[in-house]
């Protein structure tokens, strides 16, 4: 049976001392052995028949070390945390103390560990909600959006450019005569006065007809997303292919069962004013919820161990990552095209990872000191909604589901219940 001594070292670090009988660790050489044998030549035995002793006297004592001690190690340190409630965050850090024939084999894990969080005041803290009331201009913004969406194109024969025609036009920018990425269009129907393209690049192709060549001038914003192009005064050569102008629909019953399921204007602007109150009560909830876990956070204490920041910071650059390949775009090209750097960006995130893991072992701590705990039926209607949202076969989803995605989903639902907890026992504010 293998000893273990625990002694705290720095902040979040605890060193193990894990003895391994000599028994045990025999056993590991042997194992090693059969695994290595066959890597041996031995004179007067065929390859892999060579006893263990004859190979040991031959080439050393410590001849299948290596992987005994992996051996010993893959099966006692997991033991070791397990039965001394240590919860690593990190790889440990492997010394061997001693070692030998015959011998017990002592080695030390150095490990960095899951901080303690001092809880400060999450029960009754006080927080405002923020309403978001539906009114009539709500509605009327989103009734003219449907009527700008259900409009008719039509062909501007006479007359000139005026703002809310759509100018349709070939164009290409340069700075200081040389064309730039992005800069070039062909039939490109731009609404005017819509804010689409840099400021005062519109209002050039006011007045204008259909057929006329316009030298267009703007300057790129200094806060421009392209840091290339920031700043910079630059040149659109544009030629006006064509002019339209939008007819709008009437706004009458007719129109409200051209572009919904309803019969009357009435019942549509209803519709609209029920979904946008879901919607905005959803986001005042949402924002409700947020602050209350921000107060609760911002009341804790936690050494946060670099190596969780750093482990958060990669998880958030491989979800950019894995977004942006639907794209076609490298983390690089997007860092590239940003005028940073992925090394920049990771720093930039810091902040945010930093929270997002403090936040986690503030709600996992919660979640222990109240007791919140999830059933086998709770997390079985989750994977029924798992499975639902992926649109896979239930049973054949279940059979996906290992220990470790499951106490995933444990992890998530006392996560939710815990938030849910702290928003039931808050003092909203006036």
């Amino acid at each position: 049976m293998m000893d273990v001594k625990i002694e705290k070292k720095d902040n979040n670090v605890v060193e193990l001392e894990i003895t391994v009988p000599a028994e045990e660790f025999k056993k590991g050489i042997n194992k090693s052995y059969r695994k290595n044998i066959g890597k041996f030549n031995i004179p007067g035995f065929r390859k892999g028949k060579a006893p263990k002793e004859l190979v040991e006297k031959m080439y050393g004592e410590g001849v299948f070390y290596e992987d005994a001690v992996n051996f010993a190690i893959d099966e006692t340190y997991p033991k070791a945390i397990d039965e001394n409630n240590v919860e690593p965050v990190d790889r440990p850090n492997i010394d061997i103390k001693d070692i030998g024939k015959d011998k017990d084999l002592v080695y030390t894990a150095k490990v960095t560990v899951k901080p303690e969080v001092e809880l400060g005041e999450y029960k009754g803290i006080e927080v405002s909600k923020k309403e978001y009331p539906v009114t009539d201009d709500d509605i009327d913004k989103q009734i003219e959006s449907m009527r700008q969406k259900n409009a008719r194109l039509i062909t501007k024969t006479d007359g000139t450019i005026a703002k809310g025609d759509i100018a349709v036009i070939d164009f290409e920018g340069s700075i200081d005569d040389e064309p730039f990425e992005g800069g070039k269009g062909t039939n490109y129907q731009l609404e005017i006065g819509s804010g689409s393209f840099i400021e005062g690049f519109e209002d050039q192709l006011i007045g204008k007809k259909a057929d006329e060549k316009v030298d267009v001038h703007v300057k790129f914003p200094d806060d421009y997303q392209s840091k290339k192009l920031a700043g910079k005064e630059a040149l659109f050569k544009v030629k006006i292919n064509e002019v339209k102008y939008k007819e709008l629909p009437q706004l009458d019953d007719e129109f409200a069962k051209d572009v919904s399921e309803f019969e009357t204007l009435d019942e549509l602007k209803a519709d609209l004013r029920k979904k946008t109150k879901e919607r905005n009560d959803l986001r005042a909830n949402k924002e409700f919820e947020d602050a209350v876990v921000k107060k609760v956070v911002e009341n804790a204490k936690v050494d946060i161990p670099s190596v969780m920041v750093d482990r958060e910071i990669n998880y958030i650059m491989d979800d950019i990552k894995y977004r942006l390949s639907y794209q076609g775009i490298t983390l690089e090209q997007y860092a590239s095209y940003l005028n940073t750097t992925v090394d920049k960006m990771k720093e930039e995130y810091k902040d945010i990872a930093h929270n997002k893991v403090k936040t986690a072992l503030v709600l996992e701590k919660i979640g222990k000191a109240e007791s919140i705990d999830v059933s086998d039926e709770e997390i079985g209607k989750e994977i029924e909604h798992l499975a639902k949202d992926y649109n896979q076969d239930l049973e054949k989803f279940k059979g996906t589901i290992k220990d470790r995605e499951r106490n995933i989903i444990k992890d998530d639902i006392i996560t939710r219940k815990t938030i849910n907890y702290l928003v039931q026992n808050v003092k909203k504010a006036e």
